[in-house]
């Protein structure tokens, strides 16, 4: 294989790489299939080193390295599927290496996030049947679902504008609290407690908390360490954002 070839290898392991890695996959699966796809086409020798925040690519021990650094991730479990999907297509002869670079792409450069109102409803439903899986009063189930809406918003546009993710976490399940207060006082709510724990639910990071005992059940301890710092974090800030609201009202 030329050196162009490689390269081209390269951009596209990396892209692939990239996309999981922003879409909120383990450590383990985006190293694993970066592998597979250097693999099916000629380098056998690559080494791969994948944080939360950087990929780190070689062709093999002779080559030089590439870093790439991924400054911003969510949870796209669609993005995933469809890399996954381009990744068996590439080892199975079914794309070549210049329609998966562009598929790759094509997907990197896509939103597929559902809409704003379709995220704040469900929430809201979510929040509704937390509740109700929590054993609360059936009384308690609008001032959950006006909470857990009103929170994700207001956590979701937050994020949006400031780029401060557990300041998002924070100002979200403040608001979550002072419209739990204002519901159950005025909504005829029965239980505060339950209103609240069950309008964040909705914030809690369950996915990256997952994805942290994975990574570190597959032996990547840093990958997964800091993972599960993030999720305490984001436990944390949410706490704190309600802890503030009962204090202060």
């Amino acid at each position: 294989m030329n050196q162009i070839d490689e390269n081209k290898v390269i951009a596209v392991v990396l892209l692939a790489g990239k996309i999981l890695l922003e879409s909120g996959a383990e450590t383990y699966r985006v190293e694993d299939t970066m592998t597979r796809i250097a693999r099916h086409y000629g380098l056998h020798s690559t080494n791969s080193f994948v944080t939360p925040t950087a990929i780190i690519f070689s062709a093999s021990s002779e080559s030089s390295s590439r870093l790439l650094r991924v400054l911003s991730r969510t949870t796209d479990l669609e993005k995933i599927a469809e890399t996954n999907e381009i990744s068996r297509a590439i080892t199975a002869d079914v794309l070549s290496l210049e329609t998966a670079h562009e598929a790759l792409q094509d997907l990197a450069a896509s939103n597929q996030h559902f809409p704003y109102w379709l995220r704040m409803m469900s929430a809201a439903i979510v929040s509704g049947l937390f509740l109700i899986m929590f054993n609360g009063d059936f009384r308690d189930i609008i001032p959950s679902i006006i909470a857990g809406g009103i929170g994700l918003m207001v956590a979701e546009f937050i994020q949006e504008h400031t780029r401060l993710k557990f300041f998002a976490e924070f100002g979200g399940a403040f608001v979550i609290a002072v419209t739990a207060l204002l519901a159950v006082n005025y909504l005829g709510g029965v239980s505060l407690n339950k209103v609240i724990i069950s309008a964040v639910m909705p914030l809690v990071p369950g996915v990256l908390i997952t994805n942290a005992i994975r990574d570190l059940m597959a032996a990547h301890l840093l990958a997964g360490a800091v993972k599960g710092v993030e999720a305490s974090l984001t436990a944390f800030a949410i706490g704190t954002g309600v802890a503030v609201c009962l204090i202060l009202l």
